[in-house]
Protein backbone atom coordinates (compact mmCIF):
# COMPACT_ATOMS: atom_id res chain seq x y z
CA UNK A 1 0.00 0.00 0.00
CA UNK A 2 1.09 3.62 -0.87
CA UNK A 3 1.26 6.40 2.18
CA UNK A 4 0.40 9.07 0.03
CA UNK A 5 3.33 11.27 1.31
CA UNK A 6 5.90 10.47 -1.18
CA UNK A 7 8.39 9.60 1.48
CA UNK A 8 9.52 6.06 0.62
CA UNK A 9 11.49 4.92 -1.76
CA UNK A 10 10.23 2.18 -4.09
CA UNK A 11 13.11 0.26 -4.16
CA UNK A 12 12.46 -3.42 -1.94
CA UNK A 13 16.08 -2.48 0.50
CA UNK A 14 14.13 0.40 1.48
CA UNK A 15 12.54 -1.89 3.90
CA UNK A 16 15.66 -2.49 5.91
CA UNK A 17 15.67 1.81 6.53
CA UNK A 18 12.30 1.52 8.49
CA UNK A 19 12.94 -0.39 11.19
CA UNK A 20 12.83 2.43 13.28
CA UNK A 21 9.15 4.04 12.30
CA UNK A 22 8.08 0.01 13.08
CA UNK A 23 9.55 -0.23 16.48
CA UNK A 24 7.86 3.37 17.36
CA UNK A 25 4.47 2.22 15.70
CA UNK A 26 4.52 -1.42 17.41
CA UNK A 27 5.59 0.31 21.02
CA UNK A 28 2.85 2.61 21.16
CA UNK A 29 0.42 -0.22 19.98
CA UNK A 30 1.90 -2.74 22.97
CA UNK A 31 3.49 -1.00 25.53
CA UNK A 32 6.17 -3.02 25.57
CA UNK A 33 9.70 -2.61 23.87
CA UNK A 34 9.95 -6.82 23.84
CA UNK A 35 6.87 -7.30 22.32
CA UNK A 36 7.14 -4.50 19.82
CA UNK A 37 11.12 -5.53 18.77
CA UNK A 38 9.23 -9.47 17.93
CA UNK A 39 6.62 -7.75 15.71
CA UNK A 40 8.91 -6.03 13.85
CA UNK A 41 11.17 -8.76 13.55
CA UNK A 42 8.29 -11.39 12.70
CA UNK A 43 7.11 -8.42 10.08
CA UNK A 44 11.11 -8.52 8.37
CA UNK A 45 11.08 -12.39 9.31
CA UNK A 46 7.76 -12.23 6.50
CA UNK A 47 9.16 -9.98 3.89
CA UNK A 48 12.11 -11.65 3.75
CA UNK A 49 10.55 -15.12 3.41
CA UNK A 50 8.91 -13.96 -0.07
CA UNK A 51 10.47 -14.66 -3.05
CA UNK A 52 12.83 -11.79 -4.41
CA UNK A 53 10.21 -11.74 -7.68
CA UNK A 54 7.21 -10.84 -5.16
CA UNK A 55 9.57 -8.36 -3.02
CA UNK A 56 10.11 -6.47 -6.02
CA UNK A 57 6.66 -6.25 -7.02
CA UNK A 58 5.72 -4.38 -3.97
CA UNK A 59 5.70 -0.98 -5.02
CA UNK A 60 5.85 0.44 -1.38
CA UNK A 61 7.84 -2.36 1.24
CA UNK A 62 7.93 0.77 3.97
CA UNK A 63 3.71 0.68 3.47
CA UNK A 64 4.10 -3.30 3.39
CA UNK A 65 5.48 -3.69 6.78
CA UNK A 66 3.66 -1.32 8.36
CA UNK A 67 0.17 -3.18 7.28
CA UNK A 68 2.45 -6.69 8.49
CA UNK A 69 3.19 -5.10 12.06
CA UNK A 70 -0.29 -3.73 12.61
CA UNK A 71 -1.92 -7.35 11.74
CA UNK A 72 0.94 -8.76 13.80
CA UNK A 73 0.36 -6.03 16.51
CA UNK A 74 -3.85 -6.98 16.23
CA UNK A 75 -3.20 -10.07 17.29
CA UNK A 76 -0.83 -9.45 19.82
CA UNK A 77 -3.12 -7.43 21.60
CA UNK A 78 -6.30 -9.68 21.38
CA UNK A 79 -4.24 -12.36 23.23
CA UNK A 80 -2.50 -9.91 25.37
CA UNK A 81 -5.99 -9.01 26.67
CA UNK A 82 -6.74 -12.96 27.87
CA UNK A 83 -3.06 -13.09 29.33
CA UNK A 84 -3.53 -10.10 31.47
CA UNK A 85 -7.17 -11.46 33.17
CA UNK A 86 -4.36 -14.10 34.82
CA UNK A 87 -1.95 -10.88 35.69
CA UNK A 88 -1.36 -10.89 39.54
CA UNK A 89 -2.01 -7.59 40.07
CA UNK A 90 -2.23 -4.29 38.06
CA UNK A 91 -0.59 -4.30 34.58
CA UNK A 92 1.41 -1.04 33.61
CA UNK A 93 3.28 -0.83 30.29
CA UNK A 94 6.85 -1.45 30.69
CA UNK A 95 8.59 1.96 31.64
CA UNK A 96 11.46 3.20 29.12
CA UNK A 97 14.64 5.11 30.32
CA UNK A 98 16.01 8.09 28.48
CA UNK A 99 17.45 7.50 25.40
CA UNK A 100 21.51 8.35 26.50
CA UNK A 101 20.42 5.29 28.85
CA UNK A 102 18.98 2.94 26.79
CA UNK A 103 21.43 -0.40 26.42
CA UNK A 104 20.43 -2.45 23.86
CA UNK A 105 18.23 -5.46 23.71
CA UNK A 106 17.74 -7.36 26.58
CA UNK A 107 18.99 -10.42 26.90
CA UNK A 108 22.07 -9.05 25.89
CA UNK A 109 21.90 -8.49 22.00
CA UNK A 110 24.43 -6.03 20.20
CA UNK A 111 22.87 -2.04 20.64
CA UNK A 112 21.06 -1.22 17.42
CA UNK A 113 20.54 2.75 17.73
CA UNK A 114 17.19 1.47 15.14
CA UNK A 115 15.38 -0.16 18.18
CA UNK A 116 15.43 3.00 20.12
CA UNK A 117 11.75 4.43 20.42
CA UNK A 118 11.06 8.23 20.01
CA UNK A 119 10.32 9.59 23.00
CA UNK A 120 7.38 12.32 23.18
CA UNK A 121 3.39 13.02 24.50
CA UNK A 122 2.54 9.62 22.54
CA UNK A 123 4.37 7.74 25.07
CA UNK A 124 4.51 9.18 28.38
CA UNK A 125 2.99 6.47 30.81
CA UNK A 126 -0.08 8.15 30.82
CA UNK A 127 -0.73 8.10 27.20
CA UNK A 128 -0.19 4.32 27.18
CA UNK A 129 -2.35 4.07 30.28
CA UNK A 130 -4.98 5.03 28.39
CA UNK A 131 -4.22 3.09 25.58
CA UNK A 132 -4.56 -0.04 27.16
CA UNK A 133 -8.29 1.23 28.16
CA UNK A 134 -9.01 0.45 24.39
CA UNK A 135 -10.22 -2.51 22.57
CA UNK A 136 -7.13 -3.81 20.20
CA UNK A 137 -8.84 -2.64 17.24
CA UNK A 138 -9.55 0.91 18.67
CA UNK A 139 -5.56 1.26 19.57
CA UNK A 140 -4.31 0.13 16.53
CA UNK A 141 -6.61 2.57 14.43
CA UNK A 142 -6.39 5.33 17.04
CA UNK A 143 -2.63 4.99 16.97
CA UNK A 144 -1.89 4.60 13.03
CA UNK A 145 -4.22 8.40 12.49
CA UNK A 146 -4.07 10.03 15.46
CA UNK A 147 -0.87 9.76 16.43
CA UNK A 148 0.90 8.84 12.85
CA UNK A 149 -1.30 10.74 10.79
CA UNK A 150 -2.22 8.01 8.59
CA UNK A 151 -5.59 8.57 6.38
CA UNK A 152 -9.07 6.42 7.18
CA UNK A 153 -8.69 4.43 3.45
CA UNK A 154 -5.10 3.85 4.18
CA UNK A 155 -5.70 2.60 7.72
CA UNK A 156 -8.99 0.28 6.43
CA UNK A 157 -6.74 -1.36 4.42
CA UNK A 158 -4.71 -2.32 7.31
CA UNK A 159 -6.88 -3.36 9.66
CA UNK A 160 -9.70 -4.90 6.92
CA UNK A 161 -12.25 -2.62 8.14
CA UNK A 162 -14.04 0.32 6.07
CA UNK A 163 -12.89 3.64 6.36
CA UNK A 164 -16.47 4.88 7.86
CA UNK A 165 -15.59 1.91 10.46
CA UNK A 166 -12.34 3.30 11.40
CA UNK A 167 -13.22 6.70 11.61
CA UNK A 168 -15.61 5.45 14.38
CA UNK A 169 -12.84 3.85 15.80
CA UNK A 170 -10.87 6.39 16.37
CA UNK A 171 -13.28 8.74 17.56
CA UNK A 172 -14.08 5.83 20.39
CA UNK A 173 -10.16 6.09 21.00
CA UNK A 174 -10.09 10.16 21.39
CA UNK A 175 -13.51 9.90 24.00
CA UNK A 176 -11.60 7.72 26.17
CA UNK A 177 -8.40 9.87 26.04
CA UNK A 178 -10.43 12.88 26.87
CA UNK A 179 -11.74 11.26 29.52
CA UNK A 180 -8.05 10.69 30.99
CA UNK A 181 -6.43 13.18 32.78
CA UNK A 182 -5.07 16.50 32.15
CA UNK A 183 -1.74 17.12 30.57
CA UNK A 184 1.17 17.28 32.67
CA UNK A 185 3.08 20.34 32.94
CA UNK A 186 6.01 21.78 31.62
CA UNK A 187 9.07 19.07 31.75
CA UNK A 188 10.93 21.94 34.16
CA UNK A 189 7.78 22.26 36.48
CA UNK A 190 7.28 18.57 36.54
CA UNK A 191 11.20 17.87 37.66
CA UNK A 192 10.76 20.20 40.51
CA UNK A 193 7.99 18.49 41.69
CA UNK A 194 9.74 14.98 41.50
CA UNK A 195 12.69 16.68 42.92
CA UNK A 196 10.75 18.06 45.98
CA UNK A 197 8.82 14.27 45.97
CA UNK A 198 11.96 12.57 46.44
CA UNK A 199 13.45 14.41 49.31
CA UNK A 200 10.27 14.36 51.20
CA UNK A 201 10.20 10.73 50.71
CA UNK A 202 13.95 10.06 51.61
CA UNK A 203 13.06 12.01 54.80
CA UNK A 204 10.18 9.60 55.64
CA UNK A 205 8.28 13.49 55.92
CA UNK A 206 4.91 12.50 55.57
CA UNK A 207 3.39 16.12 55.74
CA UNK A 208 5.69 16.85 52.76
CA UNK A 209 4.56 14.11 50.62
CA UNK A 210 0.69 15.58 51.32
CA UNK A 211 1.72 18.64 50.35
CA UNK A 212 2.87 17.32 47.26
CA UNK A 213 0.13 15.14 46.33
CA UNK A 214 -3.45 15.90 44.74
CA UNK A 215 -6.22 14.95 47.83
CA UNK A 216 -7.32 12.63 45.22
CA UNK A 217 -4.20 11.14 44.31
CA UNK A 218 -3.85 7.67 42.98
CA UNK A 219 -1.08 4.84 43.27
CA UNK A 220 -1.05 1.85 41.08
CA UNK A 221 2.14 -0.45 41.44
CA UNK A 222 2.90 -3.74 39.44
CA UNK A 223 4.43 -6.63 40.54
CA UNK A 224 3.66 -9.14 38.23
CA UNK A 225 3.05 -11.57 41.23
CA UNK A 226 7.29 -11.16 40.72
CA UNK A 227 7.73 -9.13 43.07
CA UNK A 228 5.88 -7.31 46.51
CA UNK A 229 3.37 -4.34 45.41
CA UNK A 230 -0.09 -3.44 46.22
CA UNK A 231 -2.61 -5.48 44.37
CA UNK A 232 -5.02 -2.71 44.15
CA UNK A 233 -4.66 1.03 43.50
CA UNK A 234 -4.15 2.78 46.71
CA UNK A 235 -6.29 6.19 46.55
CA UNK A 236 -6.17 9.30 48.18
CA UNK A 237 -2.81 11.60 49.10
CA UNK A 238 -2.67 11.31 52.53
CA UNK A 239 -2.73 7.10 52.45
CA UNK A 240 -0.23 7.31 49.28
CA UNK A 241 2.30 9.03 51.75
CA UNK A 242 1.57 6.61 54.88
CA UNK A 243 1.95 3.95 52.59
CA UNK A 244 5.34 4.98 50.79
CA UNK A 245 6.91 5.74 53.83
CA UNK A 246 6.12 2.52 55.61
CA UNK A 247 7.14 0.62 52.41
CA UNK A 248 10.39 2.73 52.49
CA UNK A 249 11.18 1.98 56.23
CA UNK A 250 10.27 -2.05 55.51
CA UNK A 251 12.99 -1.58 53.05
CA UNK A 252 15.90 0.18 54.41
CA UNK A 253 19.08 0.75 52.15
CA UNK A 254 17.30 2.19 48.84
CA UNK A 255 18.66 4.68 46.70
CA UNK A 256 16.90 7.06 44.71
CA UNK A 257 17.62 8.52 41.67
CA UNK A 258 15.71 11.19 39.34
CA UNK A 259 15.39 9.76 35.81
CA UNK A 260 13.88 10.43 32.96
CA UNK A 261 10.74 7.48 32.54
CA UNK A 262 9.31 7.35 29.17
CA UNK A 263 10.28 11.19 28.18
CA UNK A 264 9.17 12.78 31.38
CA UNK A 265 10.84 13.30 35.03
CA UNK A 266 10.31 10.04 37.36
CA UNK A 267 12.05 8.46 39.84
CA UNK A 268 14.24 5.00 40.29
CA UNK A 269 14.84 3.40 43.37
CA UNK A 270 17.73 0.87 43.49
CA UNK A 271 19.14 -1.16 45.78
CA UNK A 272 22.77 -2.74 45.42
CA UNK A 273 22.58 -1.38 41.73
CA UNK A 274 20.20 -3.10 41.13
CA UNK A 275 17.04 -1.14 39.52
CA UNK A 276 13.63 -2.63 42.26
CA UNK A 277 11.35 0.33 41.50
CA UNK A 278 10.48 2.92 38.43
CA UNK A 279 7.87 5.28 38.48
CA UNK A 280 6.01 7.70 36.45
CA UNK A 281 4.37 10.52 37.65
CA UNK A 282 1.06 12.74 36.53
CA UNK A 283 0.82 16.15 37.18
CA UNK A 284 -1.83 18.78 37.39
CA UNK A 285 -2.08 22.23 38.95
CA UNK A 286 1.60 21.58 40.50
CA UNK A 287 0.52 18.50 42.29
CA UNK A 288 1.34 14.46 41.70
CA UNK A 289 -2.59 13.16 41.02
CA UNK A 290 -0.88 9.77 39.31
CA UNK A 291 1.84 7.46 40.38
CA UNK A 292 3.11 4.52 38.21
CA UNK A 293 5.64 2.38 39.98
CA UNK A 294 6.48 -0.66 37.88
CA UNK A 295 7.78 -3.38 39.65
CA UNK A 296 7.87 -6.02 37.92
CA UNK A 297 11.56 -7.50 37.27
CA UNK A 298 10.90 -8.55 33.78
CA UNK A 299 9.50 -5.21 32.83
CA UNK A 300 12.65 -3.52 34.38
CA UNK A 301 15.42 -5.09 32.30
CA UNK A 302 16.89 -2.05 30.30
CA UNK A 303 17.17 -0.09 33.29
CA UNK A 304 19.83 -2.49 35.55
Amino acid sequence: MDSGDGRFERHPEAAVGERRHLVDLAYRMLGSPAEAEDAVQESYARWYAMPAARREAVRVPAAWLTTVVSRVCLDVLGSARVRRERYVGEWLPEPLPDRAEWPGRAGGGPFDPADRITLDESVTMAFLVVLESMTPAERVVFVLHDVFGYPFPEIAGIVGRTPAACRQLASSGRRRLGAAPAPTPRRDRQAAVVRDFRQAWEAGDIEALVGLLDPAATMVADGGGLAAAVLHPVEGGERIARYLVLMAEKAPGLTLLERTVNGLPGLVAQRDGVTATVAAFGLADGRITRIWAVRNPEKLTRWT
